[in-house]
Formats: C-alpha cells, structure tokens, sequence
C-alpha cells in the first residue's frame, strides 16, 4: 500500500490524520534537500512530537498516553519500535506520562508515526508552544475517593484542544492534569491547569487550577474557580488559552513565557476577571457541552475472572511489595498494581512482557504514572502472587513504588541538548545508594527524591523531599559536574510544595554521600513523628547547610581526584556543552 493510501486500523483517543503524516514525510525530504529554514522546520517537526537531540541527526519521539492510558497492542507495537529503531532498545516513561525513544533518525519518524497510528497513538503536539499530553491519576475510575471518573472528561479536554487554531503557536507550552480526587495526585498546583474533580448539588464539575509550574520561578497554582460545572470546563479553558494567545508580552521573551509569569504580575482576581470578560465573545455563546468528545469504556466488561486459577504463596518480601506496590480498588476483589520501572525505562523485551502481562491479568491495559511508573488495574486479589512472580521473571518486582527507591530523573546529557550533568547517571547511583541503607524507617522510605539535569524541572525536583537540578560548579583543575539542592517539596495529598534551595553546589560525585549526610541529620534532629518535609519547615534550609561544608572545598585535579572532574558514567573530563533548547521554538 502506498504511503498516501495508509489508514490507521485502530482510531485512539487522539484523531490520526493519514493526510498529516503524508505532508510531515515531504517536509522531512524538503528539509533535507535544503528547501526549509531550519528554524522554521523546527517549529514544525515539534508540533509533530519530534524533538531534537544533542546528538547531530539524532531525534528524540515523543508519544502521547492522554491520562496516562496505554492498552497491551499500543505497548507490543512501542516494543517493536525500540526493537527496529531505538539504538538503546527501550523507551522511556516520562513524568509528563509520555513515552520518549530517542536517536531515531528523521528520515525514519513517518514511518514509526504510521506504526503507531495503527495501534491509536500519537505524536501530534506532545513537543512545541501547544497544549502538552494531558496528565492523570493511575487510579481514576477506580479510587474509592473519587468523586466521579475523571477520565472522559480528561479524553474529551486533549481531543478538543489538539490541532486547535488557538493551540498551534501559543506563546509557550500549556500543560494540563486531571486529578481523580482532593488528594490531587496529579498534582494541579504544578500545572498551567489542573483539574480536581468535585460534585456540587449532585452536578459533576471541577475546581480549576491555574498558574503553577517548575522551572525558573516555580509558583503553586491558584484557584481560578472553585467549582465549573463539566459543561463548562472547556470553555472556560480556552478563555484561559485565548488570553495566554494573545498576551504578546510573554513572547518578547520566551524564557518567561509561561502563563505563571502573567499571572503572577497581574494577580489572580484580575486575571479572573479578565477571563470573565472573555467569556462574553461571541465565540463563547456555543454550547460546549463535552458529551460527544467524551471517551467512554467498560473495562470492567474485559477485566479478568475473580475465580481463576491462580498460583498463591506467601512470604516477608511478597508481602512488602503487596505493602509498597498494591491499592485497593473500589470495585471490590481487585486491585491495583504499581510496575515500579527504574529511572522510567522499558527495554525492547520489557514491552511485550508488559503487554502479554496486561492481557493476563489487568484486561489488556494499564496507567502511567508521574512518577514514571506503570499501574494495572482490574487485577484480581487471588492473582497478585502470580502477578509478583511473573513481575520478578522480567525484572520489575521491585517493592517501593512511590517510596524512596523510586527515584525519578530526566534524561539529562544522556540527549538532551539544555542538558548540564547526567542526571540519569546520578538516578542510578542514587539507587543504589538507597537500596544500601536501612529504609525500614517509615518516615525515610515515604520520602521522594527527585532530579533534573538542568533547572528546567523535567524530574520535578522542585517537589521532592530532596530534590536536584544540574549545574557546573567552577575547580581548581576546571569545571566540575555539580548540582544545586531543594529540600521539603511535597506533592502527597494534594499538599504541594516548592522545596527550598541550599547554597551549596555538590559535585555531582558527591552527591549520594550529600543524601546519606542529610537522612542521618534528618533522623538525630527530627521531632516525634515529624516528617522530612516538616522538618525542614521548621528549621530551614540554612540550618542543614553547615553539614554540607565539606562540599564547598574542590580539589586539585590529579589522578586521585580526576573521578570529581568526570559526571556519572562518562569517562572523560566533564565540560559544559550545552546547546539551545527548543522548548521555546
């Protein structure tokens, strides 16, 4: 079948435009042959979720699971892709809840788009100044708090707004999330808008949130209203993205360009009171009523039998990760199951293994999480030893999820171009370096620590009990991998955080002995029961940096040292090479 003849077999969440694909191929031969501004193809190739890398050539491919969902085909057809394309062999789970392939050449991006079209996905506007992947819970649908199920809705809001002509150029990105409860875990106050599902008067409906987000200058999101009935959600929405379209002072400069800063200079009752005003276009005098957007599936229909026949056992580690990994569900006799995926990966063999895992036990689908993890649900109480089992065979049985082994990284100099250190390097010391101490200490292990390779806050640092973002730090024998600290961010039971920065820049080397100094302060200095994010609260950062002194002093650079002037699994002399990102194309 000719290339202009392909029609995707399965249609997703997202509509898949065979006509889109054909016209992203020619640019691709164009840009090539010199016909295109690069700067001009670049804006283009984003909007197709195609990033560039620090790597000449190379692309990275970001696939969009809106609300996280992703089913057992759509994970066999990404094996197949890491397995003919990924030079790695594996994916890479985001906390945006994406999937990431990376050193992909150009030429080859159509293809894989039509590869993953068959099976309902799509790269449409997961990069560039759009309306991002919309993020959810794991849970919604099945929490026994919710409100109602937030994950129509959540469908509904990313299929109105992708190719919107109000999405396509906007002065940045626009990220979203839809929470399933108060305990917020997809964390609205970190969002452009967040979504916290309420019921008013026996009306199902949302408290907006707007304004929050990392990087430079991170804000916790405000209310904008504290209930919009689910009638209305989208249309106050694009009141908010119609205003962020035309403030053309956010695109003089693109580094503070996020709503946030609009926000945050005209406060929050005005802009409330603009998008008000706004409301009265008449643009807005449709209905918008979600209903025919709205996704609607019966998993209850495909999940497996309760009364199968399944292997059961018992043990101490059994039962520590049924303890870390496993949530009840309100649909009673199933569970809940976090697949704690280290540093986000998934290798080539993993996808199939998920996938084949799904199919057996969790009705052909499953979450991603933020925290880079995958979730099955619809999984039977009389299954779970089975499941953990099987999760061992593959490499993914792991207890605490959610804990402080579950760290969480960006992919740092490892590809991208505003990449300073490697973050991921640093993940998997860090990971061994908790997986060595003593954890039983409840209060330690509900800790989080998270990483960034540069400020930007694609680990969401800025939240985590310790939190690091990528720096160079200046030595006697030149530059130094290093990293800046924030301690007590939180983002648990919708009790969001920004951590709070030390002074002290720690070479990155130094880094997993920095954590063990600061756990043991934390334990000898902390009042009964006091969690870490309290602690630090209370006695500020300032007073936990004069255990880091001994950080400040860099050495010279001979044989015994040169390991400080070398970053997490590289094997030469660190120096920073950091290109020009294309976040703000």
């Amino acid at each position: 079948m000719a290339t202009s003849e392909w029609q995707p077999k399965t249609q997703g969440i997202l509509e898949i435009l065979p006509e889109e694909i054909v016209d992203f191929e020619e640019q691709v031969v164009r840009f090539q042959a010199g016909e295109w501004n690069p700067n001009d193809f670049m804006a283009y190739r984003l909007r197709q979720g195609v990033y560039g890398q620090r790597q000449p050539e190379s692309q990275m491919m970001r696939i969009k699971a809106p609300f996280g969902g992703i089913n057992a085909d759509q994970m066999d057809t990404l094996g197949v892709l890491a397995e003919k394309f990924a030079p790695l062999g594996r994916g890479h789970v985001t906390t945006r809840e994406n999937f990431q392939f990376h050193h992909i050449p150009l030429e080859v991006t159509p293809e894989i788009m039509r590869m993953i079209g068959d099976v309902g996905l799509s790269t449409r506007e997961a990069c560039g100044n759009t309306v991002r992947n919309v993020t959810g819970s794991p849970m919604a649908g099945v929490n026994p708090d919710e409100p109602f199920d937030v994950t129509p809705y959540a469908a509904a809001y990313a299929r109105y707004f992708v190719r919107h002509p109000f999405t396509q150029s906007l002065p940045r990105k626009f990220k979203t999330s839809f929470s399933d409860s108060d305990e917020d875990y997809a964390i609205s106050a970190i969002h452009d808008m967040g979504f916290i599902p309420k019921m008013k008067d026996g009306k199902k409906g949302f408290k907006m949130v707007t304004g929050g987000g990392t990087s430079i200058m991170p804000k916790i999101g405000q209310a904008l209203f504290e209930f919009v009935p689910v009638e209305e959600y989208i249309k106050i929405t694009e009141a908010v993205i119609r205003i962020f379209h035309k403030t053309d002072e956010l695109r003089k400069n693109r580094m503070k360009a996020r709503i946030k800063f609009y926000i945050d200079r005209i406060g929050m009752d005005e802009f409330r009171n603009q998008v008000e005003e706004e409301l009265k276009g008449a643009w807005a005098q449709k209905s918008f009523d979600p209903t025919p957007l709205l996704f609607i599936e019966d998993e209850s229909k495909d999940a497996p039998s309760l009364t199968g026949n399944y292997k059961t056992g018992a043990g101490e580690e059994f039962d520590r990760w049924v303890d870390s990994n496993v949530r009840a569900q309100k649909q009673e006799g199933y569970r809940v199951v976090t697949v704690k995926l280290p540093l986000g990966d998934v290798d080539a063999k993993q996808f199939h293994q998920i996938a084949e895992m799904s199919r057996k036990y969790a009705g052909g689908r499953m979450r991603l999480s933020h925290q880079q993890n995958l979730a099955f649900r619809w999984v039977p109480s009389e299954a779970l030893y089975e499941v953990w089992e099987t999760l061992n065979e593959i490499g993914l049985g792991d207890p605490g999820a959610h804990e402080i082994t579950d760290i969480v990284s960006c992919p740092g100099t490892d590809s991208c171009k505003l990449g300073i250190t490697s973050s991921m390097g640093l993940g998997s010391a860090i990971s061994e370096m908790v997986e060595s101490i003593d954890t039983s200490d409840p209060l330690i292990r509900k800790m989080h620590i998270k990483m960034s390779g540069c400020p930007n806050g694609c680990g969401q640092h800025h939240i985590g009990d310790i939190g690091f973002h990528g720096a160079a730090a200046k030595g006697p024998g030149g530059q130094i991998p290093a990293y800046e600290m924030f301690l007590g961010g939180s983002f648990d039971g919708g009790d969001t955080r920004i951590g709070q920065r030390v002074k002290t820049k720690i070479p990155a080397k130094r880094v997993p002995e920095a954590i063990g100094k600061i756990l043991s302060h934390y334990k000898a200095d902390r009042e009964d029961g006091e969690e870490f994010k309290e602690y630090v609260a209370r006695v500020g950062s300032e007073s936990i940096e004069p255990i880091l002194e001994e950080f400040k002093d860099l050495p010279e650079l001979n044989r015994d040292s040169l390991q400080y002037y070398m970053d997490w699994t590289k094997t030469v002399k660190y120096q920073l090479e950091r290109g020009e990102g294309e976040c703000a194309v």
